[in-house]
């Protein structure tokens, strides 16, 4: 009987296990047949967007995406080609027929590599450790999108921060009848795209067909460009050039994005008053920018040298806008934690009697004033703190149904019978600032640059792709408080814990006591 009962313990034992193994292997397939993730991060950084899934799902053909690692590479890439493969698998599952992903090792096709060289993708340089000395491998991260006999690359991806929006814009790119191409006003004075804001020209030129437009002419702006950027004037318009940029938003379905200074500052620190905004143009849309600066409590720190030494303060010109100053409605801010504005200027716009709509995209906290006159940037200045202060706008969209700016009166040399008076669907953004898009002040303050970025996809394309630039912020700046609260809660962490300590002391204590008391009687 003992032998069968021993029997019976170890069948009914070995008939559970083949049970449990049963379960676990059935679920295991099941979890290969089913896609599902949680991100419980707030920006659902480790997540596709639903853009990205839409653009994924509504393929209407074949898109190849083909990714140029090496086999070899330093340890420190070898995260990067992992995480890749995993972005690019959750793109499959949207899209499992539509989508062809492959990896290719360039290192021993010398055509591949030369095809890949006319793409503009580089062949990297990297020093791994072998052998106990240093060693440099050549070797690709790049990736190639494809649709038809258009392709769209991806130079270098030495990490997966932002693949997500290149890859989806990528995408769209290669798969879109036409994509909108932007230009950079020249003649001018402006920015450069190729060195004072190159950063922010690199960034565009990854989605649009990027160029510049000469206004010192006269000549008409070209109908294929979809948006015209303004950066940071410092000659004077003509009367011909302002009416050009006009007559290019009145032909419809157009854009312009202005970052003029109303006060320009020189590298020590000098400032005039900048007399080369188009202002005539402006005015007749309704806006108009102070030969002023603003400065505000809530700043950024800047670093000066005096001397041999270099040192930090808090910097009221440096015009720090956080959650509180965006626009929670438009979805270039909304998801934006702060923005650095460097010498800005108040911004006003009148009532627009067309019809167009006005959004406040950036402005300073309630505790801002102005500096209006015998400028004085010096950081261990008084900042002319004085008169009320007030709240000013720095950032400031158009959208709709807009008047020329030249109804009433048309320039010379202009074309006859073209004349437009107006448009059902332009749109404007006017930024009191051009300094905050320097490269020397986006390698600071990085969001600086996802702002500049949004409000040129706001202008030019759908709100699209900006909810997946935005899903990761660099910055969780901590809120402004008053300097009564900030004491309070110094003190409070001070002296607080000794107070509880004592508190929860002298209570027991007397707790004993009285027990004790309570016993002998």
């Amino acid at each position: 009987m003992k032998l069968i009962d021993n029997f019976k313990r170890q069948y009914t034992l070995s008939t559970q296990i083949t049970i449990v193994i049963g379960i676990i292997a059935a679920l295991n397939f099941l979890s290969y047949q089913i896609f599902t993730r949680f991100d419980l991060t707030q920006g659902k950084i480790y997540s596709l967007s639903d853009i990205s899934k839409a653009t994924a799902a509504n393929l209407n053909d074949i898109v190849n995406i083909k990714a140029y690692f090496s086999a070899e590479l330093p340890p420190q890439f070898m995260n990067v080609r992992q995480e890749t493969k995993d972005i690019l698998a959750e793109y499959q599952n949207y899209a499992p027929q539509k989508l062809r992903v492959e990896f290719i090792d360039p290192k021993d096709n010398l055509e591949l590599q030369q095809k890949l060289q006319i793409l503009g993708i580089p062949q990297l340089q990297f020093n791994i450790l072998e052998n106990d000395k240093y060693q440099v491998i050549n070797g690709f991260l790049a990736i190639v999108v494809s649709f038809g006999d258009k392709q769209q690359a991806i130079p270098v991806v030495s990490d997966t921060k932002n693949l997500e929006y290149q890859l989806t814009s990528a995408i769209k790119k290669v798969t879109a009848d036409a994509f909108p191409e932007l230009a950079f006003a020249s003649g001018n004075g402006e920015l450069s795209a190729d060195s004072d804001i190159s950063a922010a020209g690199k960034k565009l030129a990854e989605i649009y067909a990027t160029r510049e437009a000469d206004l010192s002419g006269g000549e008409k702006i070209s109908d294929d460009i979809n948006t015209l950027i303004v950066a940071g004037p410092t000659a004077k318009f003509s009367q011909r050039a302002q009416y050009v940029i006009d007559q290019f938003l009145m032909s419809g379905g157009k854009s312009a994005i202005f970052l003029v200074n109303g006060v320009n500052v020189t590298n020590g620190l000098q400032a005039n008053k900048n007399e080369a905004a188009p202002a005539e143009l402006l005015a007749g849309y309704g806006f108009n920018i102070e030969p002023s600066l603003v400065l505000d409590a809530a700043s950024d720190t800047a670093s000066f040298n005096q001397g041999f030494i270099t040192f930090t303060t808090q910097y009221p010109f440096f015009v720090k806008v956080g959650e509180s100053g965006l626009d929670k409605n438009n979805a270039a801010v909304a998801k934006l934690q702060s923005i650095v504005f460097p010498w800005a200027s108040p911004l006003s716009v009148a009532e627009n009697k067309s019809g167009a709509k006005v959004e406040v995209l950036a402005k300073t906290t309630p505790q801002a004033w102005t500096m209006r006159d015998n400028f004085d940037l010096s950081p261990q200045g008084d900042f002319g703190v004085s008169g009320n202060k007030a709240v000013y706008n720095l950032a400031v969209s158009l959208s709709g149904p807009l008047k020329s700016a030249f109804a009433e009166y048309i320039p010379q040399n202009s074309e006859s019978g073209e004349h437009r008076a107006s448009t059902d669907n332009a749109r404007v953004i006017v930024i009191s600032n051009a300094n905050f898009i320097k490269d020397n002040f986006v390698s600071r303050y990085p969001d600086n640059l996802t702002f500049f970025q949004n409000i040129v996809d706001s202008v030019t394309l759908d709100a699209d792709l900006i909810t997946i630039r935005s899903k990761e912020v660099n910055e969780r700046p901590l809120s402004q408080i008053a300097d009564s609260r900030k004491r309070a809660l110094k003190y409070g962490n001070v002296f607080g814990v000794t107070v509880v300590v004592l508190a929860f002391g002298l209570w027991r204590y007397f707790g004993r006591k009285k027990t004790r008391f309570a016993d002998e009687l």
